[in-house]
């Protein structure tokens, strides 16, 4: 099971430079791009899922204390521990009944079969976005970023992500904030190297912004 793209980071830098002049003086000033795996498919999507609508911090504390449900070395739990795993359970470590039932719905497909990692180095963005968006819980932003940095895929563009767009905004010195539409045409030169042109809109939101 290889599910981790191997895509050169230095020709997408050169792919980009070449498509895109607002782009080549975002690189000279950033640097190369760094996007890195991001763990196991299943934790990722479990963090994914406890860091929704709340602070990191608190999120942080509370995957510490369901992690702490079922061992001391804070490892990820099983689709089955999880399954089994009550509602008083989560309660005690602070998960709501709303994200218990997401995490037991994740555990359910990977259990079935219906979500499969294995399966996913032979299927397209599309395909793999759609299949983790019928997890509940999992929507279109967590997808596309399970796809960017646990995939390392290279041609995805978050239009959903406003950081993305707002990067845009900036670095095209546009008066508003593009829509998703506008934000496709926008990443269209990019590709297929969209992945690393939205990293550079990240970093351009996160600024300074001197010299570029």
């Amino acid at each position: 099971m290889t599910l981790v793209s191997a895509y050169s980071l230095e020709q997408a830098s050169d792919h980009l430079r070449a498509a895109d002049p607002v782009m080549s003086r975002l690189i000279g000033h950033f640097g190369p791009p760094v996007i890195r795996p991001s763990g196991e498919p299943m934790a990722t999507l479990i963090r994914s899922i406890m860091y929704q609508q709340v602070t990191g911090k608190a999120a942080a504390s509370m995957q510490r204390k369901m992690l702490a449900l079922y061992s001391d070395d804070g490892r990820m739990p099983t689709p089955t521990e999880l399954m089994a795993t009550s509602d008083e359970q989560f309660r005690s470590a602070g998960v709501s009944r709303q994200k218990a039932g997401y995490l037991r719905d994740l555990a359910l497909r990977i259990s079935d079969g219906s979500l499969d990692f294995k399966e996913f180095d032979e299927l397209g963005d599309a395909e793999i976005a759609s299949r983790l968006m019928a997890v509940k819980g999992i929507g279109e932003w967590s997808a596309h970023m399970f796809l960017m940095f646990q995939l390392r895929r290279p041609d995805v563009l978050p239009v959903g992500d406003l950081g993305v767009r707002n990067g845009m905004k900036l670095a095209y010195g546009l008066e508003s904030t593009p829509s998703r539409a506008e934000a496709e045409k926008i990443g269209a030169p990019w590709s297929p190297f969209r992945s690393v042109g939205s990293w550079y809109m990240w970093r351009v939101v996160e600024g300074p912004s001197e010299g570029w």
